[in-house]
């Protein structure tokens, strides 16, 4: 799940211009580096041109076909003229390489973060979102992974409890945490029964959202994969559960305009949140051996860091058991 080495260690300011130059773009030397964790994204310069954006993919973490097949994906929904940011062409190409570096380049598009008090928008939101499911539920990927129980849940939960990261008189606490709440994520899977996986975002959070006075765009399909289509809803929703309830009602509003949603589906929200925070633990902790990791998250590992993730894996368990968010657009649950 990690590699012992520095990630971007050899990726200075001059690989990156000449990486771009590389490919008949002449920069101008003016880099800015964008917010990324995962990969390095910057935005860079180009002479007598408007500036485009590189991203620098994270060594050993996708296969080529596998970016590849998520470049394909977001080149479908631009097709569609769906609004979102697709890898730029060069040379019949959208994945290249320089001295051991796989990059892509992007254009630059700017936004703002979208004001959710402004009726209309979760509205807005859910035609989009219903628009790219509408697409991504007419394939398969073939060569990315699912968003389920063993990726996001065994498999995280193992590698924290196998890596020394806990400390040891919260390990066998922590274990007996996580089980429990990976049982309760089978619960809402069996209650929600057979559910379709379909091509999702994966990371659909306001974070990865900007909105212009054209309307809402998506950027960042890194973490597209197959998964229910509730994840690409639950995560625009917050607030108390009335507040949710009808931020849930708004989306839903515009999303079944484009894509008919699954009423059992409700039934994952808690549990898709579940997993996603064990997942989260363990991105941090196998990229911990990544500079910007450790400077960025530096309340990560300490005492009471697991302290809370305890409580909070509690909290979850407790939420899997209650009643399901509600919604009043069509079907029973």
């Amino acid at each position: 799940m990690t590699d012992t080495t520095i990630p971007f260690a050899a990726l200075s300011p001059d690989v990156i211009l000449d990486a771009v130059d590389h490919l008949g773009l002449v920069t101008d030397g003016r880099i800015l580096a964008l917010n990324s964790y995962e990969n390095r994204v910057y935005q860079i310069g180009i002479e007598d041109a408007s500036p485009i954006v590189a991203k620098f993919y994270r060594p050993h973490r996708w296969s080529d076909i596998s970016i590849l097949e998520e470049h394909q994906f977001v080149k479908a929904l631009a097709k569609n003229e769906i609004p979102v940011v697709a890898a730029t062409v060069i040379n019949n190409q959208t994945l290249f390489s320089f001295q051991d570096f796989k990059f892509s380049i992007f254009p630059k598009h700017g936004g703002r973060a979208p004001d959710l008090d402004q009726k209309g928008v979760l509205e807005w939101i859910g035609r989009f979102i219903g628009r790219i499911h509408a697409v991504g539920s007419l394939q398969r990927f073939q060569h990315r992974p699912a968003l389920d129980i063993h990726t996001f849940g065994e498999i995280p939960s193992q590698y924290l409890l196998s890596h020394g990261f806990l400390p040891n008189e919260l390990l066998e606490v922590y274990q007996g945490v996580v089980n429990q709440a990976l049982d309760g994520v089978r619960r809402c899977f069996d209650r929600a029964g057979d559910i379709t996986s379909i091509r999702l975002h994966g990371d659909c959070h306001m974070g990865n959202l900007l909105w212009t006075d054209e309307g809402p765009h998506f950027v960042d399909f890194d973490d597209s994969r197959m998964g229910p289509a509730i994840q690409d809803i639950w995560m625009m929703l917050s607030g108390e559960p009335d507040e949710m309830h009808q931020q849930f009602n708004q989306v839903l509003q515009g999303y079944e305009d484009f894509f008919e949603f699954n009423p059992r589906e409700v039934h994952l929200v808690e549990a898709l949140r579940t997993l996603r925070l064990i997942h989260y633990s363990a991105w941090i902790a196998s990229r911990w051996n990544d500079p910007a990791f450790t400077a960025a998250f530096t309340w990560f590992n300490t005492q009471q860091y697991w302290q809370d993730r305890i409580l909070e894996l509690r909290e979850q368990i407790s939420l899997m058991d209650d009643p399901p968010l509600r919604f009043e657009i069509s079907g029973n649950y």
